[in-house]
């Protein structure tokens, strides 16, 4: 396994942090622009039409303003430095100075910069339609002649794009092996109105919350509901819990989903789509790596775990195709408590 050193997260954390927030601000800006300008002149059925087929994911009318952005980001950043970047529209790209003050393509990771990976606009479904927040997701990785997993991960962002109505704005990031930090943006001028630690609480109540199961899709939705009423029946009857009280919440947004389990709103979130879509033998859609990279991070540095549906550890390459499913409990308290629950009904799934 690969193990950073301290110095790569403080590195990554003190050089490109302030860089990757102000592209979180622009690209919420071009978001919430297009998203304006739709709702002004009545035509919000334009964001939520199929642009084409990224090498992860279906471009929406919603993204391309922020793809732009991205692309034009970078185009300045290669400029200066060498870096690779991942995103569901490309896939991976690595750019650099051309000695001219131009930019050329590279040839792969050995380049001496860094390895991002970020999802523009995660929780396009909510966000085109208006609905509610999306959230921009991105990882950083030290610099390495291959590919990044997710345990390379060694700076995380998770940045909300709010809907219409939103004037405020949520940041979490978090760098390894030092914690996780809260920010609040004040959307009009983009101040910051607080920037505090984010540490998970140490409340370990089985009810009273939100403990979603992810089934948006029709295809796995039954399967998955066994599995959850299960999960349920069983706390009721050997953790006391009262499952009247255990809501429901269909986010369609991981890295959304990983955000409101740092900040404590999820007690705990299951996705079961990768894993029961596996042992199926059958296709869904599913979270990617780009979607929950940054915001894994996040989440562990607050306190919460975030493990793979077995309860095993969460690793995998940093691409477009992997299909990823996790197990998120806001605190390791949580997770002693309910997973052997979990467990039992995976076993009987």
């Amino acid at each position: 396994m690969t193990h950073l050193s301290t110095a790569a997260p403080l590195a990554l954390d003190e050089r490109w942090t302030p860089r990757l927030q102000e592209l979180a601000a622009r690209i919420r800006a071009a978001a919430r622009c297009a998203l304006s300008a739709a709702l002004g002149s009545g035509s919000l059925g334009e964001l939520q039409r199929a642009h084409e087929l990224g090498a992860g994911d279906v471009t929406y009318g919603i993204d391309v303003p922020t793809e732009a952005v991205l692309s034009a980001w970078l185009e300045e950043t290669a400029r200066a430095q060498p870096l690779s970047l991942l995103t569901e529209d490309a896939g991976w790209r690595h750019a650099g100075p051309d000695g001219q003050g131009g930019v050329r393509a590279l040839q792969g990771f050995d380049h001496g910069g860094p390895r991002l990976v970020v999802d523009p606009i995660d929780g396009t479904r909510h966000l085109m339609a208006d609905l509610r927040s999306a959230w921009t997701v991105i990882a950083a990785c030290a610099p390495a002649a291959s590919a990044p997993r997710q345990r390379d991960v060694a700076l995380g962002i998770v940045s909300e794009i709010p809907d219409s109505r939103g004037a405020l704005a949520r940041e979490l990031r978090a760098a390894a092996g030092r914690g996780a930090r809260r920010r609040t943006l004040r959307l009009a001028d983009g101040a910051v109105l607080s920037d505090e630690a984010l540490q998970a609480d140490d409340d370990a109540r089985a009810d009273r919350g939100y403990f979603p199961f992810f089934r948006y899709a029709p295809d796995l939705r039954p399967a998955i509901a066994r599995v959850e009423a299960d999960f349920f029946a069983r706390l009721e009857r050997h953790a006391g819990a009262q499952a009247t009280t255990c809501w429901d919440d269909q986010y369609i947004s991981s890295g959304g989903q990983l955000a409101l389990l740092a900040l404590g709103t999820y007690r705990a979130i299951v996705d079961l789509r990768a894993a029961l879509a596996a042992e199926r033998g059958s296709p869904t859609q599913t979270g990617k790596p780009y979607d929950v990279a940054g915001a894994i991070l996040v989440a562990r540095e607050a306190g919460c775990v975030v493990t793979d549906v077995r309860g095993g550890e969460l690793d995998f390459p940093l691409d477009v195709t992997t299909p990823v499913g996790f197990v998120g409990w806001h605190n390791d308290g949580t997770r002693a408590r309910l997973a052997p629950h979990l467990a039992a009904a995976l076993r009987g799934a």
